[in-house]
């Protein structure tokens, strides 16, 4: 079958699908990571003044406006060592919406945003009939999360590129819901 093309997609923080894209990078995998949200949204001082930019605005302006803000408070709160991260895997996030590219492959971090981007990804007309496989790893969006998926994030492309994911993807998702104790939901699209 070849290399199968993967795509990671979370809210609009780029946390848990960067962290994934990361280590898959790091192991000769083909990915990339969006979001689905309408803008890339951070935390800020309060739950109420969160810092939002917009989907392309590189990953190195975002960390020198909030160096400039607070530079402390948001070391503690880690977000620029994730800016740092994500610096060293691309230059900007980017949204899924707007991607024209085609995947195999693309796991959701999320329950609401896998209906989000089914939504979006069935309200275009069908030209191909190549499959995609749409996967849901519910995740908590957290650092300490963010860290525990991307390794099963990883076993589990693992496992559907070994295994012609075509012929047995039931069998794959059970066996990776046995191995690490996650529901997953998935289904196929056709692009």
């Amino acid at each position: 079958m070849g290399r199968i093309k993967f795509a990671m997609v979370c809210a609009a923080n780029q946390n848990r699908s960067m962290e994934a894209h990361a280590l898959l990078k790091e192991h000769g995998f083909e990915v990339g990571s969006f979001g689905i949200n309408g803008h890339v949204k951070l935390p800020g001082p309060t739950q109420h003044q969160p810092n939002v930019y917009n989907f392309g605005t590189p990953y190195e302006v975002i960390y020198r406006d909030l160096r400039s803000k607070d530079e402390a408070f948001y070391e503690q709160k880690g977000l620029l060592q994730m800016l740092q991260r994500n610096m060293s895997i691309k230059l900007a996030p980017q949204r899924w919406q707007d991607n024209q590219e085609q995947f195999d492959v693309v796991i959701v971090f999320e329950e609401r945003l896998m209906d989000n981007l089914l939504e979006d990804f069935n309200s275009k007309a069908q030209s191909s009939l190549r499959p995609l496989l749409v996967i849901n790893i519910d995740v908590q969006d957290s650092h300490e999360e963010a860290a525990k998926v991307a390794p099963q994030a990883l076993k589990l492309c693992t496992m559907l590129e070994e295994r012609e994911w075509q012929e047995n993807v039931d069998g794959i998702m059970a066996d990776f819901e046995r191995e690490h104790g996650r529901r997953l939901l998935y289904t196929i699209c056709f692009y």
